[in-house]
């Protein structure tokens, strides 16, 4: 949960709070706020929230929160010129569309027939289709439905006189279906479609008529539907219409008239608000008992530094845009300070009549975010050099304490996808995941007031500047069709499902479960990057030295006298006793490293090792059993230079030669030779990237594993006792839309990929999987190997468990929509749920997906004994608490529980990935730091749960676990001193010889003597 901040102080008013860098510090306490005071946010969001904060919230919005989904009447109505309706300025805008801002003027353009400019004669035809969209409203299970009312429809000359019969009862056989269907309309009077007429008569907007025009409008909604309608919109999007409809004239009308004339609009934009308001609350409202706002759009900004000044720039950023017309209408009736200090004569003044004619003027905040302004339409230099932001969770929080803590209803929220995505639109369907996830925690974890939330949109419709280039509804339309029928995206049905469950109620599956592991599960620590240090600790020089205590007080070596050296002992490795040490600590039961081939056989001969090293390596392992660790060694870990191979099998074509699978063998007997006697747990090779192996490396891989494999179990297996098999790395693929079963048949292709490419030969058929083969021979692509008879049998079976790497969960989806994440070779997009808990690595925090690898690993390849032999996650590495790993243990770990005691998984050990920084930097449970290695606080509670052998309960607090046999911390004394033992042992001997020889002979004298 984000800090809170401390009490109120009025904010002065043109600057910040002066307590800003207090805020940051004594975070934590209630916010109080008065109007003004939405400067506080920066300083409230400044500190990262912990990692149970920062994801997913289980929890349910307010009783009786609105949930709707909207559109708008240009965008998707369509009949633009039929039964009686006049032209908007859209219609004549995309049909005459003016030349961009700064573009070539027409002669200097291209010669020959220029595109069609896209418009919304047609758009999806909603004029013609009450029925379908208000069924795809059934279908969704909304409470609220926004549309807007054409002007131009009802009034095609745009002032009153004889209204369009045939577009009032358009609105009103839409609103009498809304209530069949017992959906609550919210309409919107004017969606920046303008008649066309006003426009050419009054100059639009630009002109103070178009307040009283607005007016009549509004009466005659009001007077024809308003017993229907309880929530009206005056205006949408104000800043939009006046600044690129009067300024910059990117939009309809397409007026260029600078900064001058797009202020002056938004002038008359307010004053033509207010008069809607008054005219509804002295004449309708006794009766209709309605409320009405105007749909206020903005985008979030937030600061490149914490510093006083860019939060400043920031607050100036949002007074340009929302505050523009919010601080009027929701504070005193005028523009705000900055805005007023920094424009000088070209903002238009209120008089003093008018500023209280314009406050108080909104019965609620109808607020807009979305893309539509945010990354599009928001002008560069009112970022004030900021940095923007999708983040609506810290906007509400400034809403609610700068307009002092307003009904909040936002009116159009959501996000869009490539035009040319049809129904699986996953990554619109995460965006609206996100929002309505940071709508959720602003009403529980910060108090805003958020009464309902509106999607945009119903259906795919035209995308004023964009065109048909995006897509943004919830249901498909075929704009090329004549039916241009709705299908449901699984953006539609997510949200269905959502509203159904009124937010993200608590799951079985989402809550931990208590329980423990096996008696004998394996805990362990992962160290892939074991650095060889042959140092010895002992002192090694074998010369004599006199201490000269009359002379220089130094020690003097003495000519041609040397003392006798034992030889050296394991315990003499200096750089043994570190990682010995953080084991023990650790209290873990396993520690997993990986030989260096490169190191121990630098030339690539086993004939020619490297006898220090594989000293090191002996003593090592040697060092882990006597401290009852068992050491968990893999033979080769692709890494560091030339992939972890010797030099001369790198530069004779790697893992793509057949023979480097013979050396690999090779390499495998010595090992098993000089280790083999300490290590019975065995991987040959460990986690190869499947994205980065050709399919050649891929088959000699497999060979080389099987290869060492066949030659433990029939030369080591009997004599040594030990386990061998390989490991894989699998991360799981979740389909990015779970309902999708185009997106449920890419995650199974690459999971293939992935996983059963290496998995499949050894654990499965012997052959590569049948999805793999049969996708490259439809892409004519022959390079994965076929396995003759005897190398199948050479592989199938060639294991003893199943060991897996896991670290994160990726989404697939078959739609390209983001191009530079689009893998060709498999045609699918890769993408993730912005939801999720992100490492400073950008690594997801998924704890679910590593009980679903593991469910797909057995109903692939059966009732296996599994490892969980590397999994972890980066932090921050001037972060002092690493509380994001304390949260991947905790979670990943409970759902390993699940796996073993809900699934029935034979899982047998989990491993953190890594023991220390030193060799991982930002992965370690230990921190390295000058020479000394300190404690994360993850170590303590990892260490808790190894100690209690999972998470156990009130249930299950009796088990006892009995250990095979006591840890002595110092055994390992007398196991290296043994020379020394001996001769102690010999003098022992030789005096209780002596005792009695001389005991003996005593005795015998004396009897002689008698």
């Amino acid at each position: 949960m984000p800090a809170r901040a401390p009490p109120r102080r009025p904010r002065p008013p043109l600057s910040p709070p002066p307590l800003l860098l207090l805020l940051l510090a004594l975070g934590g306490r209630p916010l109080r706020a008065e109007p003004g005071d939405g400067a506080q946010t920066w300083a409230r969001f400044a500190r990262p929230p912990a990692p149970e904060a920062a994801g997913l919230l289980h929890d349910t919005f307010p009783d009786g929160f609105h949930w709707a989904v909207g559109s708008a009447a240009y965008q998707t109505e369509g009949a633009w010129r039929q039964h009686g309706k006049g032209a908007s300025v859209w219609d004549t805008f995309t049909h005459r569309p003016p030349a961009p801002p700064g573009g070539p003027p027409a002669a200097a353009r291209p010669s020959g027939p220029a595109p069609p400019p896209a418009t919304g004669d047609v758009a999806s035809d909603g004029y013609h289709n009450v029925f379908r969209d208000t069924e795809g409203l059934r279908e969704l299970g909304v409470t609220h439905y926004r549309f807007s009312i054409s002007w131009a429809r009802v009034l095609p000359n745009g002032s009153a006189g004889a209204p369009n019969r045939e577009g009032l009862r358009y609105y009103r056989r839409l609103l009498e279906r809304l209530r069949e269907l017992g959906v609550r309309p919210v309409v919107t009077l004017h969606h920046w479609d303008l008649p066309q007429r006003l426009q050419d008569v009054y100059g639009g907007w630009a002109h103070r008529a178009l307040a009283d025009l607005f007016a009549d409008y509004a009466e005659l909604c009001f007077r024809h539907f308003g017993g229907q309608v309880k929530h009206w919109i005056t205006i949408d999007n104000p800043y939009v219409v006046a600044w690129h409809g009067y300024a910059t004239g990117r939009l309809a009308p397409g007026v260029r008239g600078g900064p001058r004339l797009g202020y002056l609009a938004a002038h008359n934009l307010l004053l033509a608000h207010a008069k809607v308001w008054h005219l509804y609350n002295t004449s309708f409202r006794p009766a209709q008992g309605g409320q009405v706002s105007i749909a206020l759009s903005s985008h979030w900004i937030r600061p490149r530094r914490m510093t006083e000044h860019d939060i400043k720039d920031c607050q100036k950023s949002l007074d340009f845009v929302l505050g523009w017309f919010a601080k009027p209408i929701f504070i005193d009736g005028d523009y705000p300070d900055s805005m007023r200090n920094n424009l000088s004569s070209l903002l238009p003044d209120f008089t003093e009549a008018e500023k209280e004619f314009i406050k108080g003027t909104a019965d609620f905040f109808a607020l807009s975010f979305g893309p539509t302004l945010s990354f599009q339409l928001l002008e560069p230099h009112m970022k004030f050099q900021q940095l923007e932001s999708p983040s609506l969770r810290q906007l509400l929080s400034w809403v609610d304490l700068e307009y002092n803590h307003p009904q909040i209803f936002i009116v159009e929220n959501g996000w869009f996808v490539s035009g040319t995505t049809k129904t699986d639109d996953a990554k619109y369907m995460y965006y609206l995941k996100k929002f309505i996830m940071e709508t959720l925690k602003a009403i529980r974890l910060d108090g805003v007031n958020v009464i309902g939330y509106t999607a945009w949109s119903l259906v795919d419709g035209f995308e004023w500047h964009r065109g048909y280039s995006i897509r943004r509804g919830l249901f498909y339309v075929d704009f090329l069709s004549q039916e241009k029928q709705l299908v449901p995206k699984s953006s539609a049905l997510f949200y269905q499902k959502l509203i159904e469950n009124n937010g993200f109620p608590p799951l079985p599956e989402n809550q931990p479960l208590e329980g423990t592991f096996p008696c004998d599960f394996a805990w362990g620590a992962v160290d892939n990057n074991i650095q060889v240090d042959p140092t010895l600790s002992q002192f090694t020089d074998p010369n004599v030295y006199l201490w000269d205590v009359h002379g220089s007080k130094r020690l003097v070596k003495v000519d041609g006298a040397v003392a006798q050296q034992r030889a050296p002992q394991c315990a003499d490795l200096a750089a043994l006793r570190p990682p010995l040490g953080l084991l023990r600590d650790l209290h873990a039961s396993h520690f997993h490293f990986a030989l260096d081939w490169a190191l121990l056989l630098p030339q690539g001969d086993p004939a020619q090792p490297n006898r220090t090293v594989l000293r090191y390596y002996r003593c090592l392992a040697g060092e882990l059993v006597r401290a009852n660790v068992t050491p968990v060694v893999a033979l080769w870990q692709p890494g560091g230079p030339h992939q972890g191979l010797p030099r001369a099998l790198a530069q004779r074509g790697a893992w793509e030669n057949p023979r480097t699978a013979l050396a690999f063998a090779e390499y495998a007997r010595l090992c098993f030779q000089e280790l083999g006697h300490l290590v019975k747990f065995w991987v040959t090779v460990s986690q190869p990237p499947t994205r980065n192996l050709t399919y050649g490396a891929g088959h000699q891989l497999l060979r080389a594993h099987a290869l060492a494999w066949r030659l433990y179990d029939r030369r080591f297996r009997r004599a040594q006792g030990g386990r061998i098999s390989l490991a894989l790395q699998a991360d799981w693929v979740e389909p990015a839309c779970p309902l999708s079963p185009r997106d449920q048949e890419v995650a199974e292709r690459v999971l293939e990929f992935d996983i059963g490419w290496l998995a499949e030969p050894v654990f499965g058929s012997g052959d590569y999987p049948r999805v793999m083969r049969d996708w490259l021979t439809q892409r004519n692509n022959f390079l994965l190997p076929y396995f003759t008879d005897e190398e199948r049998r050479l592989v199938q079976g060639a294991f003893d468990f199943l060991a897996l790497g896991h670290y994160t969960t990726i989404l697939v989806d078959w739609e390209k929509e983001d191009p530079g994440k689009y893998n060709d070779e498999l045609e699918v997009q890769e993408m993730t749920d912005i939801t999720w808990l992100n490492s400073p690595g950008h690594v997801a925090v998924v704890p679910w997906g590593l009980r679903k690898v593991l469910n797909w690993l057995k109903l692939k390849y059966g009732d296996l004994p599994m490892y969980v032999l590397s999994s972890g996650i980066d932090d921050d590495e001037l972060a002092a608490q690493d509380q994001l790993r304390v949260f991947y243990i905790q979670n990943y770990l409970n759902e390993a529980l699940k796996a073993y005691l809900l699934d029935g998984i034979n899982l047998r050990g989990y491993f953190v990935y890594s023991l220390s920084d030193r060799t991982a930097p930002k992965f370690g449970l230990y921190r390295y730091a000058a020479d000394q290695f300190v404690p994360k606080p993850s170590v303590k509670h990892y260490r808790e749960i190894i100690d209690n052998n999972g998470f156990p309960g009130p249930g299950n607090l009796g088990r006892f676990c009995p250990e095979e046999f006591i840890t002595c911390s110092k055994c390992s004394f007398f196991h290296t001193r043994k020379s020394l033992l001996a001769f102690i042992a010999f003098l022992l001997f030789a005096f209780v010889i002596s005792l009695s020889l001389i005991f003996y002979y005593s005795r015998k004298s004396r009897r002689n003597y008698r």
